[in-house]
């Protein structure tokens, strides 16, 4: 079965620029860094060449990355899908059920996921878990620092907030 990375339209055109912006700034302003210190002569010792040469290994290993990601790339449209059980783009309201704190999350791509801005990837642990769960759903997450116990608050879609400001 083919692996697809799930992304919204935004996480695509975001990882799209990011690609853009490494092969036509990025790279091409190394290539002169490289130029200008291979003037300087002696390479064993040019600091200003093994920094440039760092610094493009770098961004190739990031070109790399980013087409392999975006090659794989399904976009959804979080809105048009149901969300009576918990899906990709799922807002959802979580109570601790040891703390009675409530959590809220939201449900997005790898790329865009952001745990500090509720917004947590579909290939987390808890994602994972939470996936075709509805409102009422009781259950026990295992999860890195151990097993939580929660109850599924709400269910819902709402826009989703990518960056704060």
């Amino acid at each position: 079965m083919e692996r697809k990375e799930l992304m919204t339209a935004f996480g695509y055109e975001r990882l799209s620029a990011e690609l853009n912006d490494l092969k036509n700034r990025e790279l091409p302003e190394i290539v002169k860094e490289i130029e200008v210190a291979l003037e300087h002569g002696d390479l064993k010792e040019n600091a200003e060449y093994h920094a440039a040469k760092e610094k493009q290994r770098l961004v190739d290993l990031r070109l790399s990355e980013l087409a392999s990601i975006l090659a794989l790339a399904q976009i959804v449209d979080p809105s048009i899908l149901e969300h009576a059980r918990i899906s990709f783009g799922s807002t959802v309201v979580l109570c601790d059920l040891s703390t009675d704190d409530e959590i809220t999350y939201t449900i997005v791509g790898g790329c865009e996921s952001n745990p500090d801005n509720g917004l947590i990837s579909f290939n987390s642990p808890l994602a994972k878990q939470l996936l075709g769960k509805e409102e009422g759903d009781e259950f026990t997450a295992k999860l890195p620092g151990g097993s939580k116990e929660f109850e599924v608050l709400e269910v819902k879609y709402q826009e989703i907030v990518f960056e704060c400001n």
